[in-house]
C-alpha cells in the first residue's frame, strides 16, 4: 500500500491539471496515490484523467461528484483515502520533483507519532520565492495557529496530515445552495489535540488564479453565510485569549 495520497478537488480545470500531473510523474519517490475529486466539471476533465490512468505512469484514483464546493471535495476525499498520510494540492498548483521524498523523509524521522498529526511545510511561487515567511529555524513542532498568531509567520503553508487523525473530527458541514466553508477550521480543531512537525521544505508551487477563492472572498461571504458563520463560531470557541480576533470573528 502507498503511504501518501495527493488529493486534488477540481472544477473545470482541465486546462491546468496537466501541469500538476506532469509534476507528479516526475516525483523522485512514487510512494503516493493521486486522488482526483471532480466537483461536477463540465469540461473534458474526465476524459483527460482516463487517458492518464490508461498511461499507467502513476497510480490515479478518480471520483466524480455533484458540484458542491471545495469543502465538499475535501469531505469526500477524507472518506476515500486509505493511505497513512494525505496532502491537498489544488488543481492550479503543482509539486517540486522532490516533494514526496521530502515528506516521507521527515515523517520517517518522527520516532513517536502518537501526538503528531502531520507536517507543516512551505508553499513557493514558480520562481522559488517562499509565500509569506519561512518557519523560524528554532521551532520544531507546534500548530498552524501558533505559527500565525504567536510566531507571526505569514503566507499560505502546506499541511500533510495523518488520515486517521483527520477522521476524528467533524466533516465540513454542507449547506444547500452554499459552496464554501473555510478549510482552516479543521486544522484549528486538530491543533487542540495534536502537534505538527515544522519544516522549511517546499511541498507546493502555487499560482493564484483570477477566478480562485483567494481573489473572491467578499463574494463568497455573501454566497455562503451559513458556512462562514459556522467557521466563525469554531474560531470563537478555540481562539480564546485573542481579544481582537474574537471581536472580528463575532
Amino acid at each position: 500500500m502507498k503511504t501518501v495520497t495527493v488529493f486534488t478537488p477540481t472544477y473545470n480545470r482541465a486546462h491546468l491539471l496537466p501541469r500538476l500531473y506532469n509534476s507528479l510523474c516526475e516525483q523522485t519517490n512514487l510512494d503516493f496515490i493521486w486522488l482526483i475529486i471532480d466537483d461536477g466539471s463540465s469540461d473534458n476533465t474526465k476524459e483527460l484523467v482516463e487517458k492518464w490512468i490508461n498511461d499507467g505512469k502513476i497510480e490515479i484514483q478518480y471520483q466524480y461528484k455533484k458540484n458542491g464546493g471545495m469543502h465538499t471535495g475535501h469531505n469526500l476525499a477524507y472518506k476515500l483515502i486509505t493511505t497513512e498520510l494525505n496532502v491537498c494540492i489544488d488543481s492550479d498548483d503543482y509539486m517540486p520533483k522532490d516533494a514526496i521524498s521530502l515528506i516521507l523523509k521527515t515523517w520517517d524521522a518522527v520516532e513517536d507519532k502518537t501526538s503528531i498529526a502531520g507536517i507543516i511545510g512551505l508553499d513557493a511561487d514558480k520562481d522559488g520565492k517562499i509565500i509569506g515567511t519561512s518557519i523560524p529555524e528554532h521551532l520544531n513542532q507546534g500548530t498552524l495557529h501558533e505559527l500565525y498568531y504567536q510566531h507571526q509567520v505569514t503566507g499560505d503553508k502546506k499541511l500533510v496530515l495523518r488520515t486517521d487523525v483527520v477522521r476524528q473530527y467533524p466533516a465540513y458541514p454542507e449547506y444547500p445552495g452554499e459552496k464554501l466553508v473555510p478549510l482552516g477550521i479543521l486544522y484549528l480543531m486538530i491543533g487542540q489535540d495534536y502537534q505538527l512537525v515544522y519544516v522549511n521544505d517546499v511541498y507546493c508551487i502555487v499560482e493564484y488564479q483570477d477566478d480562485g477563492s483567494s481573489n473572491s472572498i467578499l463574494k463568497q461571504y455573501k454566497q455562503s453565510p451559513k458556512g462562514f458563520a459556522y467557521s466563525r463560531k469554531i474560531q470563537i470557541k478555540y481562539n480564546k485569549g485573542l481579544k481582537k480576533h474574537l471581536i472580528f470573528y463575532a
